[in-house]
């Protein structure tokens, strides 16, 4: 941890740019995202069995993020806070299988405004991909899509822009495949393109292909299913980074890798951080986090700045050259700063809630299943009556002086926890994290005045995310 702290001080050193070369023109932008992969769920930081040989390339070569927040501790929310920079209780992806507002901006929609073409392959996961759905991709802003409603496994069925088609092959590398065959056309009509590539893995059930298992035949039966599927990414996103290089494109390509939520609690690792997924504390919510320019990140290079899934759309839109002349409110912040001259913020806070709202079961493979025989005998069928209208506004509207669930306030090196349970009870916790990043002892009543600080900014953001929930930003 002492080490970790020196690297700020350095980080500028590390950074030689180029940004003359990336001047005049738009990036291609290129996010993939895990679906359930911990922070220590990486070579790279030392696990002692997984092979994720192309992720550490990436992560030599390119910019390392050490504290990277997944928006939420599970999925579907932190995919929410990606399109939107937003947290996801804004616009009511409070778990699992809740679908995105057609209200919001996404990101595919704010740069479609300035020329990009736009795909979506892999997992979705914001709504319904059937075509009258109100929140499958194309409502928001994607001209191309293979997407599945849930994660998705090997010879999966995917929507083709409402079409099911089944596929052959390993899950990860059917993504990515399909993407690059879309991002060739893209290349070759010379049009700037946002390509977002969601992985189903390693979500359970876990499945590896033999090409991945061979690597783990010593452990149990659920060790090698889970890290096969890991090493099945690590090949898919080696695939795309050859892939853009073969294209002709890697240095005018942003490629930014990240995952959804912190470590499975079975089988996943969250490295030395308390928690795990579904949990606000730091193994919930820390992931893996890679950004690769070449144009402009010429030198690898490391930062423990604390940062978010919901920077990615601030930061993209302005690398884009993207003026958005009404924006609804933003959690995330660009880190263009960071990124092209290695400086940190001045302060920076963040928010984070997990709302006591279950999630909504998506069976993926059977509902894709259903479409595909369904469309196969001529007929159509309507989305999936489970998932909620996405535009639908809660009615009546949420209070805004209670916070069920577990809220946090990250400040600096603090983090200040509000726990609120069933009957409206709640507790405090804090924790310095640059001193305790395993969240270990709780520094409450040793730190009254700082404690007050931090809990009459995190309620005062509580009230504004229920606002926005509410409707007030539409």
């Amino acid at each position: 941890m002492r080490l970790l702290r020196l690297i700020p001080a350095v980080l500028a050193l590390a950074f030689s740019l180029n940004l003359h070369a990336a001047e005049g023109a738009r990036p291609n932008i290129v996010l993939v995202m895990a679906d359930d992969q911990g922070w220590g769920d990486m070579a790279y930081y030392g696990h002692p069995r997984v092979k994720t040989p192309n992720f550490d390339r990436a992560a030599a070569e390119g910019l390392r993020f050490d504290r990277f927040y997944a928006a939420a501790p599970v999925c579907s929310p932190t995919r929410a806070a990606v399109m939107t920079g937003r947290h996801p209780n804004r616009m009511g992806v409070f778990k699992w299988g809740y679908p995105l507002r057609p209200q919001e901006t996404t990101l595919a929609e704010a740069l479609k405004t300035v020329g990009y073409t736009t795909g979506h392959f892999g997992k979705w996961h914001l709504g319904s991909v059937r075509r009258q759905s109100d929140a499958h991709p194309g409502i928001h802003g994607f001209d191309e899509w293979l997407s599945a409603p849930n994660f998705y496994d090997n010879d999966p069925i995917l929507s083709h822009n409402g079409k099911a088609v089944p596929i052959k092959g390993e899950s990860s590398i059917v993504a990515a495949e399909a993407a690059l065959n879309w991002m060739k056309k893209a290349t070759e009509a010379d049009a700037p393109f946002l390509a977002v590539v969601w992985f189903g893995s390693p979500h359970s059930p876990h499945r590896a292909a033999e090409e991945d298992l061979k690597h783990y035949a010593d452990l149990p039966k659920a060790d090698q299913h889970f890290l096969g599927e890991v090493t099945g990414m690590d090949r898919a996103f080696g695939l795309i980074r050859e892939g853009i290089k073969d294209l002709g494109i890697r240095d005018d390509t942003i490629l930014w890798y990240t995952s959804d939520n912190g470590a499975l609690k079975k089988v996943g690792s969250a490295g030395p951080f308390r928690g795990k997924k579904g949990q606000v504390y730091e193994g919930g919510l820390l992931v893996p986090a890679i950004f690769e320019w070449p144009a402009v990140l010429e030198s690898p290079a490391i930062t423990t700045e604390r940062c978010n899934s919901c920077d990615i759309y601030p930061t993209l839109l302005e690398f884009a050259g993207v003026k958005r002349r009404s924006q609804a409110p933003l959690d995330g912040v660009s880190l263009v700063p960071l990124i092209t001259k290695g400086k940190s913020r001045a302060k920076r806070s963040m928010g984070f809630w997990d709302f006591t709202k279950p999630g909504i079961g998506t069976p993926a493979a059977e509902w894709m299943k259903e479409l595909h025989e369904a469309q196969q005998a001529g007929r159509d069928l309507p989305p999936n009556a489970k998932v909620p209208p996405a535009a639908k506004l809660p009615r009546p509207a949420y209070p805004t002086d209670s916070f069920p669930g577990h809220a946090a306030w990250v400040e600096d090196d603090w983090k200040l926890h509000r726990i609120q349970d069933r009957k409206g009870q709640v507790r405090w916790e804090l924790y310095n994290l640059a001193d305790d990043g395993g969240e270990a002892k709780d520094l409450l009543a040793n730190e009254d005045r700082r404690a007050g600080q931090y809990r009459g900014r995190l309620e005062k953001w509580l009230k504004s995310v229920v606002k926005s929930l509410n409707g007030a930003d539409y």
